[in-house]
């Protein structure tokens, strides 16, 4: 019985000293996870939204919808970690009349950044241009309804001479008065570099290649990093 008490008690001693050494191990190992947990927070931060709203230049006619340019500028995102997500909103054939009447429904996501990519089509159809300006106008209206704090970015557009140099005129000068009224900025034309260059642009001679987008998403992308916050 002796025996058996001293065996219990060297046994009660050696669990007092391992249960002493373990504790130290354990707070290792909680302050080595402590980055990974705060790593992990860090990724799960909801993301913020660009909103490309536009005509068949944002939805990448004839294109894959990972070749236009709303996709290059979310591979760009991706790849210097700003916490964005792209979405594209471009619809072939659009006018500002048709972007008007389908804008509440899109801002059932609300953008932080609202990229607004409308008038070609009202150009190329000599649509009357203060109807044009005036849709264009309540899109950024209703936007900011949705979001007093969003960050706008219009794109100009030019057309063809041949509805005449006043027309034409008229038409380009709509989009740095729109910018400018509104306190958006302004890329002065989102083809430059594209249009009129038979290699970037399809059989058609007015929707960018793939490699047109290439060009796009660099033009918009000048424009847009100075709005965009880094994740920290």
């Amino acid at each position: 019985m002796e025996l058996l008490s001293f065996r219990n008690f060297y046994f009660a001693i050696g669990l007092l000293i391992i249960s002493a050494c373990s504790k130290p191990v354990d707070q290792k190992e909680t302050s080595s996870q402590t980055p990974q947990i705060q790593e992990k927070a860090q990724e799960e931060k909801p993301k913020k939204t660009i909103l490309f709203f536009g005509n068949s230049i944002t939805a990448g006619y004839q294109l894959d919808m990972d070749e236009a340019f709303p996709a290059l500028i979310q591979n760009r995102l991706d790849s210097l970690e700003f916490n964005y997500q792209v979405i594209n909103a471009g619809l072939s054939g659009e006018t500002t009349a048709g972007g008007m009447s389908r804008i509440e429904w899109v801002l059932n996501t609300v953008p932080d950044v609202f990229v607004l990519e409308l008038g070609a089509n009202d150009g190329l159809r000599g649509l009357p241009l203060d109807a044009s300006r005036k849709n264009l106008q309540d899109i950024v209206d209703a936007v900011k309804k949705a979001n007093p704090e969003v960050k706008i970015i219009l794109a100009g557009m030019q057309v063809p001479p041949n509805l005449g140099q006043d027309y034409t005129q008229a038409f380009r000068e709509i989009f740095p008065e729109l910018a400018k009224s509104n306190s958006a900025t302004l890329i002065p034309f989102i083809l430059e570099g594209v249009a009129g260059n038979p290699e970037l642009n399809l059989s058609d001679g007015i929707h960018p290649t793939p490699e047109g987008h290439m060009i796009l998403a660099e033009t918009v992308w000048k424009y847009l990093e100075p709005l965009l916050e880094k994740a920290s």
